[in-house]
């Protein structure tokens, strides 16, 4: 996939949705593309994350391992397809930080990784570049948070 592939894939996500042309193009210069086959992860929980990723083709698990007494295993947080953004955003924040759940590809599966340190620089050297994108993380954490309660209510 070549970076003008990259661009039109992240320009028509949801999580950049009204991202600047040149802000575009600054991100896609530092993304790469992995191919997942079904049944391997993305991530695991308990990993330490860096990075965002969006779904370029295939269908990924959000899921949380859990251990509550009687009930053990894991529950599904949500369901992602393609153009949807997953993955930790702790490095935008400038600090390590441990995944809460895991992403399992449930077919075989293409994303785009977004590197969270050199996107973190970016939005350091650029304020309404950076306020931008915290406010689009914003909305992707509430978009977890409703996911995570609608995953609770059916335990």
């Amino acid at each position: 996939m070549a970076n003008t592939e990259i661009q039109s894939t992240l320009q028509s996500c949801g999580f950049l949705k009204n991202i600047s042309p040149a802000h575009l193009a600054t991100i896609a210069e530092f993304c790469s593309l992995d191919q997942y086959n079904a049944g391997a992860f993305v991530f695991r929980q308990g990993d330490f994350g860096e990075d965002l990723f969006i779904i370029v083709d295939g269908y990924v698990f959000l899921e949380r391992a859990m251990d509550i007494g009687s009930h053990k295993g894991s529950v599904v947080i949500d369901a992602l397809g393609k153009g949807r953004t997953l993955g930790c955003w702790s490095t935008l924040l400038g600090e390590p930080h441990v995944l809460m759940s895991s992403a399992s590809c449930q077919k075989d599966s293409t994303v785009i990784r977004l590197k969270g340190r050199q996107l973190r620089k970016c939005m350091e050297e650029d304020t309404p570049f950076g306020f931008f994108m915290l406010e689009r993380l914003c909305f992707l954490l509430r978009e977890r948070i409703q996911a995570a309660y609608g995953a609770m209510d059916k335990i």
